[in-house]
């Protein structure tokens, strides 16, 4: 094939299913790309490392996965008609793409030891990557389950959470295989630079590869088309659920989509403030005065592993769940229960290992959870006239709590100590900060109300939309 054909393979067209087509083919390709651009999670692994080689600050190192974050909410509002009109195994090559030079130009600011390449690499094109990734197959599988939309949002988004939970070990094993002179298993051992860099570039390898399987298979309903059985009459019963359709312009201009931002940034601010920690975390709350802790360099890359479980599952049961009970009760569990599970970590956390890794577990089921419901909470208030688009506008709250939720955690341990020397009370104020910004989203959540019919579409305009936005 030759390369002025090659763009007419990636056209929205040319993903359309055939009649007869197994929709549940689909979500293989949706997890394929979360579970690579999920590795953004795994960073805390290689954290100290970053420090040590760098000389740098916890707060400098924990920008590289701030700016990441941001990059991921401004390139998903940026890109989200975009990716509702070319659809999804363009906007797949483009993440892959993206995804694949970050690690290589990432790579190469750590070889050459200029922080700034990594910030540009990993950080930026790197964070255009995961926008575009993260939007495209969960747009896809709304349209794909109508008849379950909180199941199909679970299970694209499952495999972000999951990511971690490959990336973490992997990491872990192939820094040793990199430097030899480093051992997991002892508390306090760093690897170097170089083999952190070359991981870099052992990632773009597979994850490129993964991610083209992806774009390669995934498909697209044709125009028309419904589940057998599905009624889209049914749903009009449902508490805040609407048929109607609202585009992407008229939904940034109701209460209810702000709503949703601050929900959305309240739960992510408080469950990135761990993930982004989780490693170090562990250790410093189980260190005696300074002294050794109690838990092991590798154990607490399983914790890494743990939550990463927590976040995958509760991706998938706790929006599944929502399908049940409805997205408003849902999110009224994910921060009125993680209020007080974040209050028993600050206060009771350092008492017992077991204690610690039950609050956040929990803490990080919610904010996967979080995460799943929030697209079909979206489809229930606004229809699914460019959810896409609307989709990507919300997750500017995550690049805010990108910013937020690191810089609050990151603030407070650099006034507390040095790296290897805090303990459980140098992160209390940073946790009971925590429980006022979910008590926020909680607030939020509660004023949420139909959007008003003065924001609908014409339903004639409804078909038009899912050939091309605005």
């Amino acid at each position: 094939m030759s390369p002025l054909a090659a763009p007419a393979v990636l056209d929205r067209q040319r993903t359309v299913a055939p009649p007869g087509f197994n929709r549940w083919l689909v979500p293989p390709a949706a997890l394929a790309v979360h579970l690579c651009i999920g590795q953004v999670y795994a960073t805390s692994v290689y954290k100290n490392a970053l420090v040590s080689h760098f000389g740098a600050s916890q707060t400098q190192i924990g920008l590289v996965f701030s700016i990441a974050i941001v990059m991921l909410g401004l390139s998903a509002a940026v890109c989200g008609t975009w990716v509702d009109r070319s659809g999804p195994r363009k906007a797949m090559v483009a993440s892959a793409t993206c995804w694949v030079s970050g690690f290589l130009v990432g790579a190469l600011g750590i070889a050459t030891g200029q922080l700034w390449l990594l910030y540009l690499g990993y950080g930026v094109i790197g964070g255009i990557g995961l926008g575009i990734g993260y939007i495209s197959p969960v747009s896809t599988l709304i349209k794909w389950f109508p008849d379950r939309p909180g199941l199909a949002t679970g299970m694209a988004i499952m495999g972000f959470g999951g990511g971690a939970l490959v990336a973490s070990p992997l990491s872990t094993r192939l820094l040793s295989l990199y430097d030899p002179g480093y051992d997991s298993t002892v508390t306090g051992s760093v690897p170097s630079g170089s083999a952190v860099a070359l991981l870099f570039v052992t990632f773009a390898v597979v994850y490129g590869l993964f991610m083209s399987y992806g774009a390669a298979t995934i498909r697209v309903p044709a125009q028309g088309w419904a589940p057998d059985g599905f009624d889209p009459a049914s749903v009009r019963s449902r508490s805040l659920v609407t048929t109607a359709s609202v585009s992407a312009r008229n939904a940034v201009r109701t209460p209810q989509f702000w709503l949703l931002w601050v929900v959305l940034f309240c739960n992510v601010t408080a469950g990135i403030g761990i993930l982004e920690q989780a490693s170090p975390m562990i250790q410093d709350f189980f260190r005696s005065g300074g002294g050794a802790s109690a838990v092991s360099v590798a154990a607490a890359g399983g914790f890494v592993g743990l939550l990463s479980m927590a976040n995958m599952a509760g991706r998938f049961v706790w929006s599944s769940t929502s399908d049940v009970i409805g997205r408003k009760p849902m999110y009224t569990a994910y921060l009125g229960v993680g209020l007080v599970a974040y209050f028993l970590l600050a206060t009771f956390g350092q008492t017992s290992t077991a204690l610690f890794v039950l609050f956040a577990v929990v803490i990080l089921s919610f904010y996967g959870g979080g995460f799943a419901t929030a697209p079909a909470y979206l489809r229930d208030l606004f229809g699914t006239f460019q959810v896409g688009a609307i989709h990507g506008r919300l997750l500017t709250a995550w690049s805010a709590a990108g910013i937020a939720g690191p810089l609050i955690v990151n603030r407070f341990l650099d006034a507390q100590g040095d790296p290897g020397s805090l303990t459980a009370a140098a992160y209390r104020p940073a946790l009971l900060t925590m429980v006022a910004v979910l008590a926020v989203g909680f607030v939020a959540n509660l004023l949420v109300r139909p959007v008003a019919d003065r924001f609908h579409e014409p339903a004639a305009d409804g078909p038009a939309a899912e050939r091309g936005t605005r």
